[in-house]
């Protein structure tokens, strides 16, 4: 085989691996769904999404195609959701959302969308900060002092950037989804990570020092010196109680 067919079929091998980039994907706006949180979900802003779509408010109805910024990707023989979500770096959930695929029939030559990939003047807006432990976007750290407010309102500070930092340890540990979202939004075995996503208080504003907490944790700061869980000093769940605590704050208790 000559020098050059050899380099032409590595580039075959290699443009098989690597998503499309599609200026304008579209997404089915599902029960449940904001603009916030699909923007979360393709790694761009609410507003960016109404000017691609020319809205004129943030109202948006189940079953509504919107265009969002997104890779697009060929499934190959042997793909299967979970191998397609991992070799981007994406968690199984958020790959099902995007495509509102929640069973595991897929074929060769299918198209899917991956999520969290835009590009162009999306990833632009974006705006990401490389300082500190992980790099997050000003959207990122909205949703995780959302999160640190609907589970630690009334704790001591302490606790609230300790519900951060084990959002942040989940971010840096393999075994997470590999961005904020991703890991606040995860499902596992039909159930979400933190009850506020199920229970729809992630959606509430974020209070002041939540968003400070959520700062200091993304800054790198980490009372619990790298727990991956917390729970309220009430529950019962023999698993968790199980593991090294790392920190009690308030009701709050981290563990590894």
């Amino acid at each position: 085989m000559s020098k050059k067919l050899k380099v032409f079929f590595a580039v075959l091998v290699l443009s098989s691996l690597v998503p499309t980039y599609a200026s304008a994907a579209s997404y089915t706006v599902a029960k449940g769904d904001s603009l916030y949180t699909i923007g979360q979900l393709f790694g761009t802003t609410s507003g960016s999404i109404m000017s691609r779509n020319g809205l004129n408010s943030t109202v948006i109805y189940p079953g509504q195609k919107l265009d969002v910024p997104a890779a697009e990707y060929t499934v190959q023989k042997g793909d299967s959701l979970y191998l397609i979500a991992k070799k981007y770096g994406i968690s199984l959930y958020s790959l099902r959302k995007a495509n509102g695929k929640w069973d595991d029939m897929i074929y060769a030559g299918q198209k899917l969308i991956i999520p969290g990939t835009a590009s162009g003047t999306d990833a632009a807006i974006a705006t990401y900060s490389n300082k500190g432990a992980i790099p997050y976007t000003q959207g990122d750290l909205d949703l995780l002092a959302r999160l640190i407010t609907a589970e630690a309102n009334n704790q001591p500070y302490t606790a609230k950037v300790a519900v951060g930092a084990v959002v942040v340890n989940r971010v840096k540990d393999s075994r997470f989804p590999n961005t904020i979202s991703g890991v606040i939004y995860e499902k596992s075995y039909g159930y979400y990570q933190f009850t506020p996503v199920q229970n729809g208080m992630i959606n509430k504003p974020a209070s002041q020092e939540a968003i400070k907490a959520a700062r200091d944790a993304l800054n790198g700061a980490d009372p619990t010196n790298g727990a991956l869980f917390f729970f309220d000093n009430s529950a019962t769940n023999k698993w968790l109680w199980s593991k090294p605590i790392a920190l009690r704050s308030g009701d709050m208790v981290y563990v590894y």
